[in-house]
């Protein structure tokens, strides 16, 4: 993993997402290690973010441990994969499923475009 990449839990969940999505946009990809398209959305989320160089950063919180999964639940969270985008501290849109990255991209540019400085 990368500085722009990272493991998220319960305990650092604030600090590293919500305090952070006040500095740059955070994704949150919400996964389970049993989820076959979580095993594929997850390495073109990491390039996608690569290519934003430090603009964004990508949170990814393994749900198949207590209290990640009870974290997915306070968001909502009803389907693997579920990534949602926190700027300025809020949910500011999702998605669920594995999509390519140009559409990954698209969604960015369109839900963060202002942000991505």
């Amino acid at each position: 993993m990368s500085a722009y990449v990272f493991d998220v839990g319960v305990d650092d969940f604030d600090a590293r997402v919500i305090q952070a999505s006040h500095r740059r946009p955070v994704l949150v990809d919400f996964w389970a290690d049993w989820c076959a398209p979580c095993i594929v959305l997850a390495p073109v989320l990491e390039r996608v973010v690569e290519g934003y160089a430090g603009s964004v950063h990508l949170a990814k919180l393994e749900v198949d441990e207590g209290e990640n999964m009870r974290l997915a639940g306070q968001y909502q969270v009803r389907g693997f994969p579920t990534v949602i985008l926190f700027i300025e501290g809020r949910e500011r849109a999702r998605f669920s499923s594995a999509r390519p990255a140009n559409w990954i991209e698209d969604w960015l540019e369109q839900e963060a475009g202002a942000e991505l400085v």
